[in-house]
């Protein structure tokens, strides 16, 4: 009997935030037997990535929605949209930014759009007293520097991702 794997797939912008929040999500999801994790960014991605994936999770610094070269690269995944080639698979969004009131979860909900239109499973963060001080609904967030709060959010997102994505690999193969 073969070993059931399971792909999380995490594309990230620049930006040392979310760069931090990107590892700490890679942490979360290999955290989860079975799970293997691929950090990307835009300029390294492929669609292959995107296909091989069984979840994908997005982050991108908030610059007043999802940056442009992250927003370029996914403007080049169209075709995949048109197939329905990401349609079941299990999404999730993360997002820094320099303060409380700049669109944080603009920024979040524009990257989770884009999911949504690729037929993708969302997965967000369920309220916990934590999220008080970080985190929000949508996906895993900073705002100025990151705080630990924030990495037990982030790692939390992620293993959420693949536990998820993993049950539903687990059923597809039954």
């Amino acid at each position: 009997m073969s070993t059931l794997t399971c792909r999380i797939f995490i594309l990230h912008d620049h930006g040392e935030h979310v760069t931090q929040l990107a590892q700490a999500i890679g942490e979360g999801a290999a955290s989860v037997g079975g799970v293997t994790v691929k950090i990307s960014l835009p300029h390294h991605a492929t669609k292959a990535d995107l296909l091989e994936a069984d979840g994908i999770i997005i982050g991108t610094p908030n610059w007043t929605g999802i940056k442009g070269t992250l927003k370029r690269w996914l403007d080049t995944t169209g075709d995949l949209w048109e197939e329905g080639s990401l349609a079941g698979k299990v999404g999730a969004a993360f997002t820094s930014s320099a303060g409380r009131h700049s669109g944080t979860e603009f920024t979040l909900l524009s990257v989770l759009h884009w999911m949504l239109g690729s037929g993708m499973i969302i997965v967000g963060l369920p309220w916990s007293p934590l999220m008080e001080q970080a985190g929000s609904y949508y996906g895993a967030t900073a705002v100025g520097t990151i705080t630990e709060a924030d990495l037990i959010q982030a790692k939390a997102l992620g293993r959420r991702v693949a536990e998820l994505a993993l049950q539903l690999r687990r059923g597809a193969a039954s």
